[in-house]
């Protein structure tokens, strides 16, 4: 009877400790392989988000400046310094104000219920504003852009009125963590158009034939492990002179997008 109760004992202290020990390294291990697969995962995936926002306003500004000076065929509206095709108002950088853009096209009203055929017709003039405002979301400087598109009526720019006011509107929240917007305008033999800097005045408002975009973003959270330095990014990226750099010691991750975007109606008769 011993010998038979001898050879059907269980597992002796030592034996489940060193079991619990194996267990806990092996469970040790799953989670550290899970935890840098999900920090490498989050951080390919906020990167993706940056890029995809970023270049979601970029290609947007593209396709507006395309459009500034545009009109339709007979259009009897009379032009002034309000309707100049592109504006560009310079900011001071990261700390200060971004850049201001303000873009003029034409379109057209189509009244159905206008007995007068010639009278079924009215052209209008458009304006978009592309500004920034100090955001609320970032610690320390940053913008968030805002997108204003406005009717030209009665010698003044308003967002109501006409046959659509509905599109119309004002200040409207458009992108945060934004660390600069930039916009460089030049001739046609490719010269920066200088002014207050980079403003077209009245007298070279219609010498508009390219423009130098430039965005940098700032990821929402901490990217990195360590501290990284940023410097000089925007100057890389734009033709600036100084004044513009960003250089800043930080966790963050920043994406850098730019472009020209080519203002094929301006100057045209």
């Amino acid at each position: 009877m011993k010998k038979k109760l001898r050879n059907i004992t269980g597992l002796t202290l030592i034996e489940i400790l060193i079991a619990i020990v194996i267990s806990s390294l092996m469970m040790l291990a799953m989670f550290t392989s899970y935890t840098i697969v999900n920090s490498t995962y989050r951080q390919v995936t906020d990167r993706a988000k940056i890029s995809q926002a970023g270049r979601d306003l970029v290609g947007q500004v593209l396709r507006e400046i395309r459009m500034a000076g545009f009109k339709y065929l007979n259009d009897d509206i009379a032009a002034t310094n309000e309707h100049n095709p592109i504006k560009i108002t310079s900011g001071t950088g990261l700390g200060g104000t971004c850049d201001k853009l303000e873009i003029v096209y034409g379109g057209v009203d189509y009244d159905s219920t206008e007995t007068d055929v010639n009278k079924r017709y009215t052209f209008q003039r458009y304006k978009i504003t592309y500004e920034c405002e100090k955001s609320d979301q970032t610690q320390g400087d940053g913008f968030k852009i805002l997108k204003s598109k406005q009717r030209w009526e009665s010698g003044a720019w308003t967002k109501t009125g006409g046959l659509s006011p509905e599109g119309l509107y004002e200040k409207e929240f458009v992108l945060d963590y934004v660390q600069d917007f930039i916009f460089v305008p030049h001739d046609e033999d490719g010269k920066i158009i200088t002014g207050t800097p980079f403003t077209p005045d009245n007298n070279r408002a219609y010498d508009v034939r390219t423009v130098d975009v430039g965005l940098i973003l700032r990821s929402t959270k901490e990217f990195y492990r360590k501290e990284r330095k940023a410097s000089g990014v925007i100057r890389k990226i734009v033709s600036l002179t100084s004044g513009r750099d960003i250089s800043e010691e930080d966790k963050y991750l920043r994406d850098i997008i730019t472009v020209t975007a080519n203002a094929r109606n301006v100057g045209l008769d």
